[in-house]
């Protein structure tokens, strides 16, 4: 499967995603139903409040994306301990740009 991430642009000094990485390499965690899994992209959410989410998302669906996947830096809030608070409408958003032939994963690790 191909699957673009999206992060927070706020943890982005704090964590290089490297465990993202990984865990899509080994197929575990949240790509343990999905593996063998490549990232055709790993972008922000643009910032506060993720209004730019949607059409990166769009962008990388275009560039074959097959699931969108929110780091866990903003479902989860790892690794500060404080998820995005607008999360929910970011994800409402992509979910009405992509369609839902695209499958969402609101996690990574």
């Amino acid at each position: 499967m191909k699957v673009g991430i999206i992060r927070c642009q706020q943890t982005e000094d704090m964590c290089p995603g490297t465990t993202d990485f990984k865990v899509a390499a080994t197929g575990t965690l949240a790509f343990k139903d999905s593996a063998p899994v490549e990232i055709v992209g790993f972008v922000s959410c643009g910032g506060c409040p993720g209004k730019r989410a949607g059409s990166r998302a769009v962008m990388m669906v275009e560039r074959g994306a097959e699931a969108i996947v929110f780091a866990s830096c903003i479902s989860k809030g790892n690794p500060i301990g404080f998820p995005c608070p607008h999360y929910a409408k970011m994800r409402d958003a992509i979910v009405k740009k992509v369609g839902d032939k695209i499958k969402i994963i609101d996690w990574t690790h």
